[in-house]
């Protein structure tokens, strides 16, 4: 049995093909859900096409403080005590293969449960590295220990293979042809370019808990929207780190702020900016694949897309940034959406593992 253990957003996304794969090949397979995501789930999973989850872990919301992500945490740690629970209460009591993805608490916990109940680790989206512990943390950590433990591990892209090659991982590594983001956004209906508002995101922790890059960016988005309409989705760990005060300065400068949108709307929006700020890695592939100049608040990034192209690191540096803002639209380069199905090659993958 394939168990596919998830649960933020990011996750939904782009674990979906793999899961399409399956239902176009008839393979039946559990999905639990950590609860990470808890409200925004349910939506995803409708937008998505997939199926209700088998199991859900965690809380009826979503895990958005650390205090919140303490208490999750350690409700998910305390099954890990009995493995017999582990494995009939997560994984139905079903032995198989346990495909994880990404770098977020998640995907520790689900690596740890999988390993408690005796099942296989598959990770999904292995490889990716900045080189740096602290840059993005706690992500680079958790990448370097689900890698260090998983089975498969499934890199999209050269770059990736040679991270794990570098590593010396035990697992099988199985070279993608692409992220899976790619068969999500070929479905995508794009419009004229650069005719919406400016997008900006946040919500790293790197970023939300260091005071001077949080009001930085606060500041140039003020600024930004004296002249040109910007658009900024909310997260709510954000709401809470910018504060009620600092959010009534924003609308009054003209920055529209609204919460987080379907992913096929935020493709679109995406798609249709003159440019776009944030620290997402998920939308820096995103925003590499569409061709949207991007300006990635950050020091380091561990994905290659779009660095050098597209994409400009900011590294929180004035200089960078004013040179990005002076001419964004000479970063812009034409959508390139490869027309592959990394879904399916891992589903082959896990086919002849197990």
């Amino acid at each position: 049995m394939i168990h596919v253990f998830i649960g933020t957003k990011a996750q939904y996304i782009k674990s979906a093909p793999l899961m399409w794969a399956m239902k176009e090949q008839g393979i039946d397979y559990r999905l639990i859900d950590s609860g990470q995501h808890a409200e925004l789930a349910g939506s995803f999973q409708v937008e998505l096409g997939l199926r209700a989850p088998d199991v859900r872990l965690g809380g009826r919301t979503d895990v958005t403080t650390i205090p919140q992500a303490v208490r999750w945490g350690l409700g998910l740690v305390a099954r890990l005590v009995s493995r017999r629970r582990t494995f009939e209460q997560v994984f139905g009591g079903v032995d198989g293969v346990c495909v994880v993805h990404g770098d977020t608490p998640s995907t520790l916990l689900s690596m740890m449960m999988a390993r408690r109940a005796g099942l296989a680790v598959a990770h999904l989206e292995a490889g990716l590295r900045s080189g740096r512990w602290l840059h993005p943390f706690p992500e680079e950590m958790i990448r370097y220990l689900v890698a260090r433990r998983a089975d498969l591990l499934f890199a999209p892209g050269r770059d990736a293979v040679a991270n794990l090659a570098a590593m010396r991982v035990k697992g099988r590594v199985v070279a993608l042809p692409a992220n899976t983001i790619v068969e999500v956004l070929s479905g995508a209906a794009l419009g004229a370019a650069g005719i919406g508002p400016v997008i900006v995101t946040m919500h790293r922790v790197e970023n939300l808990h260091r005071r001077r890059r949080r009001e930085a960016l606060a500041a140039l988005v003020a600024r930004l929207a004296g002249d040109r309409p910007v658009r900024w989705m909310l997260h709510e760990p954000t709401t809470g780190a910018l504060g009620r005060s600092r959010l009534d300065g924003l609308e009054r400068a003209g920055v529209e702020l609204r919460g987080l949108a379907g992913h096929t709307e935020f493709v679109e929006m995406l798609a249709a900016a003159p440019f776009v700020i944030t620290d997402g890695g998920s939308i820096q592939e995103e925003c590499a694949l569409l061709g949207v100049p991007t300006l990635l608040w950050r020091k380091h990034t561990e994905r290659p897309d779009g660095v050098g192209a597209n994409v400009v690191v900011s590294r929180y540096e004035p200089a960078v940034i004013e040179a990005f803002l002076e001419d964004p639209d000479r970063h812009r380069r034409t959508p390139r959406i490869p027309d592959v199905s990394p879904g399916a090659r891992a589903l082959e993958a896990l086919a002849e593992w197990r």
